[in-house]
């Protein structure tokens, strides 16, 4: 994640606070409801990235004696492999 996590809370109540002034929403739940769900949406959007790297790590662990065999460069291999993954998952980081 590129930003910290105690970050979040401030930025789902600008966000929030901002649609609201500008009329882009009319909240029907409760104010803390709706800010918890915004934090809880943005975390899992911020942490798709560390979920990502996770995954090519776990992938890439599993051929390890290839790699240090080959002599292949993991840091190309991850990269090459992380894209890979975006593409096949359309993400976006």
């Amino acid at each position: 994640m590129r930003i910290p996590k105690t970050w979040v809370p401030i930025l789902a109540k600008k966000i929030i606070d901002n649609a609201v002034s500008k009329n882009l929403i009319r909240p029907v739940v409760p104010a803390e409801k709706l800010l918890s769900e915004t934090e809880e949406l943005l975390l899992d959007e911020l942490t798709v990235e560390d979920r990502l790297n996770e995954e090519v790590r776990e992938l890439l662990k599993g051929h390890a004696s290839h790699i240090e065999k080959g002599r292949l460069d993991y840091r190309r291999l991850f990269d090459l492999t992380k894209q890979k993954l975006v593409k096949e998952k359309n993400l976006v980081l």
